[in-house]
């Protein structure tokens, strides 16, 4: 691999239909426009081929399901590979049965499986019900080598943790890709609106900085009731906010999408720029390894507290 040193990558902000193929002939669409437009890796939202039907819990949507490599992978790697792009795309995964994931796949410029990521932190709140359908990931975080770049992606909950982008970027990932499907609940919008979505932009924003990284998150777009070829979930649904961006390794937003709008982001991506950021801020070279140990715990209480210090004196 002998990528540039610059390239561009392209978010493709959606809105979903009821009809999972006429979503996925969309994509498609969408990939080759970015393609076009001088993309190198082009990132798809949270699970692409459908509305997001984790608003209620129905074992008819266990259907959706797919194995990885299976009919979809081989649809995108066609399409990764006649347009000589990397394709990072999110897929309702079938394991074996009564075993599912939320997986982001990694096609690469020649079609390829570069790399299949299970979503490790799974999400179980008021319209949010994906532990219902997802085990969580046991493949670990990940960074795979590209024809454009090292990269390592995540998915949507995955984006709230730091613990995960240190191991993705540790691993050599120089951007960090979160497919996204998070959204307002409308009632919730007028008072906390704003504030939830300055909060998602600034935790990955911290992720890049303290990595010296690119982020990269491809968020959904529309108000959605779950809706999948009628099956459709009960209130006043979800609207999902876009708001897709690109972070630069200074945290800085290189790229964003509006709040309601389709839209393919281009940004630049600057290799150099994370040597040159992480020269300045060596957060890497600085980090006490011998100290964070007891992060594998879940909690740490009083006990730890004495613990330490009868470990001094």
């Amino acid at each position: 691999m002998n990528p540039a040193h610059k390239f561009t990558i392209a978010l493709v902000q959606m809105r979903m239909g009821a009809d999972p193929e006429a979503n996925f002939s969309s994509a498609l669409e969408r990939i080759r426009e970015a393609a076009g437009r001088g993309a190198k890796i082009v990132c798809l939202p949270e699970l692409f081929r459908t509305q997001y039907f984790c608003q209620r819990e129905d074992l008819r949507l266990f259907d959706l399901a797919e194995p990885i490599p299976g009919p979809s992978t081989a649809r995108l790697a066609e399409a990764a590979r006649e347009l000589s792009v990397t394709v990072v795309a999110s897929l309702f995964e079938k394991r074996a049965p009564g075993l599912y994931h939320n997986t982001a796949v990694t096609l690469d410029a020649d079609g390829r499986i570069a790399g299949v990521y299970r979503k490790m932190h799974i999400p179980d709140d008021p319209l949010y019900y994906e532990k219902y359908y997802f085990t969580p990931g046991d493949l670990g975080f990940q960074a795979v080598d590209t024809a454009a770049a090292r990269v390592g992606a995540l998915v949507c909950w995955d984006q709230w943790y730091p613990e995960g982008a240190r191991l993705t970027a540790l691993q050599g990932a120089e951007v960090l890709i979160y497919p996204t499907a998070i959204g307002w609940h409308p009632e919730e919008k007028d008072e906390f609106g704003a504030a939830q979505f300055d909060a998602w932009r600034t935790i990955q924003r911290a992720h890049a900085i303290a990595n010296g990284v690119y982020v990269a998150a491809v968020n959904r777009v529309g108000l959605e009731h779950g809706d999948v070829e009628g099956n459709r979930a009960p209130g006043i649904g979800l609207e999902f906010w876009g708001g897709s961006f690109l972070a630069d390794p200074f945290g800085r937003i290189v790229a964003q999408a509006s709040h309601d709008g389709e839209e393919i982001v281009l940004g630049e991506i600057d290799r150099d720029r994370i040597e040159e950021t992480r020269r300045n801020w060596p957060f890497l070279r600085d980090r006490r390894v011998d100290a964070y140990a007891p992060i594998t715990q879940r909690f740490l209480g009083p006990t730890h507290s004495h613990a330490a210090e009868d470990e001094r004196e």
